[in-house]
């Protein structure tokens, strides 16, 4: 189990008690530190069945001084995901990864109903 977080992010520090209590095992990285690649992030959303906006932090101050918010809808899918690949901060936190499962923020009853908790 792959465990994408930034430290900092209170969400994350959520996320991770959640796992520790529950008694996973993770590897933990730090997404600022060593942001997925553009191929992780290609497999991980098409595994997550999420639509691509959704794993943009559109609340961080990269996302919002960058204007992307208007740009997006005219990029592509692969510009996207390229874009997400340049700085981890773009990237919505945490994300766990399982198998075919992931997920992308964390909501503890939908990541118990996914990990079977």
């Amino acid at each position: 189990m792959l465990f994408v977080q930034y430290p900092p992010c209170s969400t994350c520090r959520k996320a991770r008690q959640w796992l520790d209590e529950a008694g996973f095992s993770y590897t933990a990285r730090n997404i600022k530190e060593e942001n997925p690649t553009a191929q992780e992030l290609g497999q991980w959303w098409h595994k997550s069945g999420l639509p691509l906006r959704k794993w943009f932090n559109t609340s961080g101050q990269l996302y919002k001084s960058m204007g992307l918010k208007d740009r997006l809808p005219t990029m592509t899918e692969a510009e996207q995901i390229a874009l997400l690949a340049s700085d981890g901060m773009l990237v919505k936190r945490p994300i766990l990864v399982e198998g075919d499962t992931v997920l992308v923020g964390f909501r503890a009853d939908q990541w118990a109903e996914a990990l079977g908790r």
